[in-house]
This record gives C-alpha cells, structure tokens and sequence, in this order.
C-alpha cells in the first residue's frame, strides 16, 4: 500500500474530529484510496464546495486538503431543517516515499475530488541485468 498507516490513537481522534470538527479542527474529508497500474488514486467526497474553495498544499510528504462549504441559506432565511455540514474541511495524507509528490493530478466532477498521484520511478519494479564471465572460479571455504 502507498499510504503510510497510522497508529489506532490517530484513527480515533480523526473520527472524533469527523463527528465534532471545531474551527480548530476543522471536520475531515472522507476518502477513498486505490492502486491503478503505476498511479495511486485518492477520491474525496466533496459535495456542494466550490471549486475554488479547495485548497491542495504538499510538504515533504504531507499532502493536505482543505476546502470550505458555506451554508446555501441567507442570513436572513429562516431554516427550518440544516442538516448538511457546512464549514471547513481538511484532510492530511501521509504520502510514502515512493510517490512522486511532483506529478499529482487534481481534478474535481460531481462532488468528488481525485487526485492521481503516480508511482516514482526509482518505486518501480524494473529487471537487473546479470553479467557473468565465461571462465570457471572455484571457491573454496
């Protein structure tokens, strides 16, 4: 798997943070992560953001999203039902050394953002050609 895993602590406090996201905290974006071939593919559920509200920053292996949703109710509507989450969101995925964090795709389609992150070069499987003499050694111990 590319992603790094995370201690059971951190897992925690990032459900707590999804159920009770702060202004510090702001609550998380659920995602979904996949391989296909030599690319490693994130989706996160984003409905009803604009675009241009989503912010993509990485650092050093840290890949952090954050996006904001404002409420579709104006300050003088009077709301009978506000149940979607409105407010900030963030994410932060720790990237693994063999992703190239140069060459991440970003493209956002029907409320969910994908970002392709593909495999670094240097990760991938390649063959090691063996060269070899013709003339016998005999090793001895």
């Amino acid at each position: 798997m590319m992603l790094m895993r995370t201690d059971p602590f951190r897992e925690l406090d990032r459900l707590t943070q999804q159920v009770f996201g702060t202004v510090a905290r702001p609550t998380a974006i659920p995602m979904d992560a996949f391989r296909d071939g030599e690319t490693f593919v994130v989706d996160l559920d984003l409905p009803g953001v604009a675009p241009e509200s989503i912010d993509l920053d990485v650092e050093r292996n840290v890949l952090t999203v954050k996006a904001e949703r404002r409420p579709s109710a104006g300050k003088d509507s009077d709301v009978v039902i506000a149940e979607r989450p409105t407010g900030s969101f963030s994410r932060q995925l720790f990237l693994s050394e063999t992703l190239d964090t140069e060459h991440i795709d970003a493209s956002y389609e029907a409320g969910v953002l994908r970002l392709r992150i593909p495999v670094a070069e240097q990760a991938k499987p390649r063959k090691i050609t063996i060269s070899g003499s013709d003339s016998r050694q005999q090793i001895s111990s």
